[in-house]
């Protein structure tokens, strides 16, 4: 998994190397689109799958799915990383062989920038840290921190927010549901619950909505491979089921073009990225046969280029 920052100077991406697990950090250039590795860094936890970047833009953050950890890496003066923060959760939820610890499979910034959101699919809940305002060096407050508790079994793993910061949209892997969520004054509370997956197939993976934050879309794997396709209410953020489009095999991610013309998934089994056309009106997607073939793809990333 990869971001990168607001300014497109640098990409950060999670990966695996024979140094162990590290995040990375790359230099972009905003003429050629080439990156340079600047460094890497120990995750501190195994098998790193979500990366982000602070709003100060001075902090990069790494989801650690088998060390039940996230890790805090400060940035250097050209955009390095410094060593890591690691903090470890604990736990586990019902679910004996996908949920025996913690998993956390990402984090994400609320759109205030006021809280730090830590999915965790093996004990059920969305670790919550204020961030903190004084300057002390720690970004995060960790005194203050709390859970959101889901139902058992849920598994929960990508969360969007909608564009006026009021409605969050949280995928659920193990359970197949979209989760809606109200966010007012830096707290988060359950409205709506709605399956994306009707097959029970336990393997819901990525969730995006539309730029007009008309439409939200779901990515499902395993079975009936493919995105639901949700409405959103203008009155109060919850959602309706209006389609559903088939993709290739294994769509673990998915984007939206920033013009929101076009949702190109990555099918991971199929070694291919699909292209859609979405209709802005009924926001139902269209195949337009055009693929970029490439081996098993699974993040995708619009940068923004000067």
């Amino acid at each position: 998994f990869l971001v990168p920052t607001e300014d497109g100077t640098h990409v950060y991406a999670v990966g695996e190397t024979e140094k162990g697990f590290t995040a990375n950090a790359l230099a972009l250039d905003t003429l050629t689109a080439g990156l340079t590795l600047l460094n890497s860094q120990s995750t501190g936890g195994a098998a790193p799958c979500h990366i982000t970047v602070s709003p100060d833009g001075k902090f990069v953050l790494t989801a650690n799915y088998m060390g039940g950890s996230i890790t805090v890496f400060p940035l250097g003066n050209r955009g390095e990383l410094l060593a890591g923060d690691t903090l470890t959760f604990t736990g586990s939820g019902p679910d004996k062989e996908r949920q025996a610890q913690p998993h956390l499979h990402s984090v994400l910034f609320t759109p205030d920038n006021r809280l730090l959101l830590a999915n965790d699919l093996g004990t059920d809940c969305i670790h919550v840290f204020p961030v903190n305002n004084k300057k002390n060096g720690n970004l995060l407050n960790r005194t203050e921190s709390y859970d959101v508790r889901l139902a058992p079994g849920a598994g929960p793993r990508h969360i969007c927010f909608a564009p006026d910061g009021k409605h969050a949209y949280l995928i659920t892997e193990l359970s197949g549901d979209v989760i809606v969520l109200s966010y007012d004054e830096m707290k988060l509370d359950t409205i709506q619950t709605i399956k994306a997956d009707t097959l029970a197939a336990r393997g819901s993976a990525d969730i995006h909505i539309s730029p007009d934050g008309d439409f939200v879309y779901a990515s499902n794997r395993l079975k009936g491979d493919g995105i639901a396709i949700f409405s959103v209410s203008s009155e109060d953020g919850t959602l309706e089921k209006v389609g559903y489009q088939p993709t290739g095999v294994h769509p673990r991610n998915f984007v939206i073009t920033p013009n929101g013309k076009y949702l190109l998934v990555a099918c991971r089994d199929t070694n291919e990225i699909q292209v859609f056309a979405r209709d802005a009106e009924t926001g139902l997607l269209k195949d337009t046969g055009e693929k970029i073939e490439m081996s098993k793809p699974v993040c995708l990333k619009f940068v923004p280029m000067e």
